[in-house]
């Protein structure tokens, strides 16, 4: 068999081995064209029809991108299973004559079998586009207008004269900085970076590349004294930001368009607050959740079972650790993600919805009594998430209730399309390859997969939903209900994904309380995120540390992490404690740990067992001690939280927010302010008993030893393995005092 699709699989970075690349080439530049067999293919020929001229072009094999690791997509599986690498296939090139502009060609590949049999493709077109003076259709206002380079606008103009992409340039003065662009691991400051705004599986590695689960064509330029102002490109389709990386002056912002080509930049002038204040005004407001948000989640992926769920929760009790919100991620039967593992129902062939009294739950059963289960854990002031993903699987072959709901979005139109829009969408990621993929957009397919999952609030008691996934949508050619395109709304996907999760938990009466690592504009009114997945080093808490920063930059007010990363081997002790103290200190404090099919010793990120697999039993004596701090700082983070919502203030916030005029904040883009009076300086360097610190002018309290420091200025400040090196504001430190006193 040979196959070759023009546009590939629709992965945002990986050309697949059966695609056109670029998918749509430049007049006059170089391109390929690439096909892929099986390994009893001997040769493969392509016809390549150009005026009127058809020429026979051998292709050759080629090593395939995704052999080996994908230079920043953490695991190389992500790419392979997108390419269909490593799967005994081969790549076949060819690279005709670069077009020229008005030109086009028609071309199939043709592959030999060992045998002698032949297999062509259907024909293709292919025809460049052009990259021409002027955007007509492009808007800016407000600084941005200010700030545009006259004559920088490009077009990128396919054959038929539709827009493409618009191309434009502002200027930036020596002393700017820019700030935002989403959830950035890499860095605070992206000026002399180049990144782009997709939402992408950005799966561990997150620091070592721009690519992110959360991003947005949203940032600040910051240059003090009165001249800071903010960008927001309003379009959900790709862009992509040159930082005064070629050009040491130029912002280049690039972005897909729809064929009319327009673009509307807004530009806003002021302090970052009042920036983010008017980007809020068009993309919309965070909502306050409730106070247990604040207090410490935990979770494990092996918690399969009632009788390990109550035990860890017994052992937290047992050992003085309060919790405040349980994550069950592996509850259900992995196939509907609707019912409890080993439950007992009836099959609704129609696809209907169940009630609790449809289920029987075995008394020997991994789930004998969820709902007991859940009313002794709100007894104890526990509130429960319940894990989710927005697909539904088709491998292996699905039956019973999994078999009649897949049947059911089939039939009934429930599903994201293909191009044709007579084929539901098969998800083309490593991740649940070929599941089915609601259309939230379709009123009636949101409300039906909703309703599949109400019992769990209404009769089971559940408190919110751990939204996992949101980057599946891959083809800028996919069709939803409401008449858009993957182009515009793969990337809105995320963002519909937990407000619908939201609504329903409203619905019932509850706090829309979400948790989630994808998304993008908008996001922000969408429940809590965490930052996505990683390993358990000091690079990677490091990056967290940014992604925090950077992520409530642009509007995200509820954001934690995984403490000390949840994949591959449990940290070491001073790791854990680190990550510890750093997570005490933001919006979302919580712990997980990956499946490792249930192996001994147990990677569980639970303070007794990182005790327990390190030797070192001051683990759990300093996480009991920060944790029953964060139970006393909830009052302090609520309130924060619901005067920064009020003052367009993220909880967590970089220096920059609150010193923009200070030059000395860019030396120093790890501290951050949490909420108004408490300044973080996390440590991040293994063996480290002193940090250097920079607190801006003004007085200042350290919170642990009641010494009272002098602002603008930086110092070297002891920090001891345990002890965080935490600031208040010398005038707020009287009412604060109380919260820090019990563990000193």
């Amino acid at each position: 068999m040979i196959r070759h699709r023009p546009h590939g699989s629709g992965h945002a970075y990986q050309p697949t081995d059966d695609q056109r690349v670029p998918a749509t080439p430049h007049a006059g530049e170089p391109f390929e064209l690439r096909a892929s067999t099986g390994p009893d293919v001997t040769t493969v020929v392509c016809a390549w029809e150009h005026d009127g001229t058809v020429t026979e072009l051998p292709a050759t094999i080629e090593t395939s991108d995704t052999e080996g690791d994908v230079g920043g997509a953490g695991d190389s599986h992500l790419a392979a299973a997108a390419s269909g690498a490593g799967r005994g296939r081969h790549r076949w090139v060819v690279r005709p004559t670069p077009l020229p502009a008005g030109g086009s060609a028609r071309y199939r590949f043709t592959a030999t079998h060992s045998d002698g049999r032949t297999r062509s493709t259907r024909w293709h077109t292919v025809a460049p586009a052009t990259w021409r003076e002027g955007a007509p259709a492009l808007t800016l206002s407000g600084p941005a207008a200010d700030r545009y380079l006259p004559g920088s606008a490009r077009t990128l103009t396919a054959a038929d004269g539709r827009a493409l992409r618009v191309r434009f340039a502002l200027t930036l003065t020596a002393a700017e900085h820019v700030v935002g662009f989403g959830e950035r691991y890499h860095a605070v400051d992206q000026r002399g970076g180049t990144l782009d705004a997709q939402v992408f599986e950005q799966y561990k590695g997150q620091g070592h590349t721009t690519r992110t689960y959360l991003p947005m064509p949203f940032a600040f330029v910051i240059a003090g004294q009165g001249a800071d102002w903010g960008f927001h490109v309003r379009t959900s389709r790709r862009t992509w930001y040159d930082v005064a990386a070629t050009d040491h002056d130029l912002l280049w912002i690039e972005a897909e368009v729809g064929p009319d080509g327009a673009l509307d930049t807004r530009g806003h002038p002021g302090a970052p607050h009042e920036v983010l204040g008017a980007f809020l005004d068009d993309v919309g407001r965070p909502e306050e959740l409730p106070d247990w948000v604040f207090g410490l989640w935990a979770s494990g992926n092996e918690w399969n079972t009632q009788a390990r769920v109550m035990a860890e929760m017994d052992r937290h009790r047992d050992t003085d650790i309060p919790v405040r919100a349980l994550v069950i991620e592996a509850w259900s039967d992995e196939s509907t993600f609707t019912a409890f593992r080993d439950a007992q129902y009836p099959v609704h062939e129609d696809g209907a919805p169940h009630q609790l009294a449809d289920f029987t739950f075995p008394a020997d059963g991994a789930w004998p009594d969820p709902r007991g289960m859940v009313d002794t854990l709100h007894a104890r002031g526990i509130k429960v998430l319940l894990w989710q993903i927005p697909l539904m699987k088709t491998r292996p072959h699905p039956t019973g209730q999994a078999a009649a709901d897949a049947r059911t979005m089939v039939e009934r139109d429930y599903a994201v399309r293909e191009s044709d829009g007579a084929r539901p969408y098969r998800n083309r990621g490593w991740w649940f390859p070929l599941a089915l993929m609601p259309d939230l957009t379709n009123p009636e397919a949101r409300d039906w997969w909703l309703a599949k999952r109400r019992y769990l609030v209404d009769e089971i008691g559940v408190d919110g939903f751990k939204t996992d996934g949101g980057e599946h949508a891959w083809g800028a050619d996919l069709r939803y209900a409401d008449g858009t395109h993957g182009d515009e709304t793969n990337n809105l996907f995320p963002v519909q994904y937990p407000r619908a999760y939201g609504q329903l938990l409203r619905d019932s009466g509850k706090a829309p309380v979400t948790f989630s690592r994808a998304g993008f504009t908008g996001s922000q009114t969408a429940g809590a995120f965490w930052a996505g997945d990683e390993d358990s080093t000091w690079d990677a808490y490091r990056h967290s540390i940014t992604a925090g920063i950077t992520a409530s930059a642009c509007g995200i007010v509820y954001w934690g992490w995984d403490l000390a990363g949840f994949s591959g081997d449990v940290p070491s002790a001073e790791l854990f404690i680190r990550a510890t103290e750093f997570s005490t200190f933001v919006p979302v404090m919580q712990y997980h740990s990956e499946y490792n099919h249930h192996r001994q010793p147990r990677r569980d990120r639970t303070p007794w067992n990182i005790a327990e697999r390190t030797g070192d039993p001051t683990v759990l004596d300093t996480f009991r001690r920060y944790a029953q701090l964060r139970e006393r700082l909830i009052p302090y983070l609520a309130t924060e939280t619901r005067t920064g919502l009020a003052e367009n203030k993220p909880l967590m916030r970089g220096l920059f927010f609150e010193y923009p005029d200070d030059p000395r904040v860019w030396d120093h883009q790890d501290h951050y302010l949490l909420g108004s009076a408490l300044l973080v300086a996390p440590v991040t360097e293994p063996g480290a008993t002193h940090r250097t610190v920079f607190l801006p002018t003004g007085e200042w309290t350290d919170v642990w030893t009641g010494e009272q420091i002098t602002g603008g200025r930086v110092r070297e400040h002891p920090a001891p393995l345990g002890t965080l090196p935490v600031f208040a504001k010398a005038d707020r430190w009287p009412t604060l005092k109380p919260l820090f006193s019990e563990t000193t």
